[in-house]
C-alpha cells in the first residue's frame, strides 16, 4: 500500500509519494533495461552509425549492483577500434561511466 504525505508550501499543497515506490530489484532490474538506458546515453555521443555497427549489445551484472553494457566488435574490416561501454547503477539507473575502448 502506498503512503502519501501532504505538505503545505506557500499556500499550495505538495503531494509526495513515500519511499516505498522504489522497486525491490532496483530501477534497472535486468539486462534489457540496462541496454535500453545505455543506448539512450550512447546515441547523442556516438551517433546512430556507430550504434548500428556495434550491435548486438551485451549487458552483465558486476558486483550485484552495477550493469556493464558493451557493444560488439564490428565485422567491417575497414573499421578499427574497440566498443562502446556504459556502467549503470542497478539501484537507481545512474550513469557511472561512459567510454569507448580502443
Amino acid at each position: 500500500m502506498k503512503k502519501f504525505i501532504l505538505i503545505p508550501i506557500f499556500g499550495a499543497v505538495v503531494l509526495l509519494a513515500s519511499a516505498q515506490t522504489k522497486p525491490k530489484d532496483g530501477f534497472v532490474p535486468d539486462a534489457d533495461t540496462a541496454i535500453k538506458i545505455a543506448v539512450a546515453v550512447w546515441t547523442p555521443i556516438y551517433g546512430t552509425n556507430t550504434l548500428a555497427n556495434e550491435k548486438p549489445y551485451r549487458a552483465r551484472l558486476l558486483t550485484n549492483n552495477v550493469w556493464k553494457v558493451e557493444g560488439s566488435f564490428t565485422r567491417d574490416p575497414n573499421v578499427v577500434g574497440g566498443v562502446m561501454t556504459a556502467l549503470i547503477a542497478k539501484e537507481d539507473g545512474r550513469i557511472l561511466e561512459v567510454y569507448h575502448t580502443k
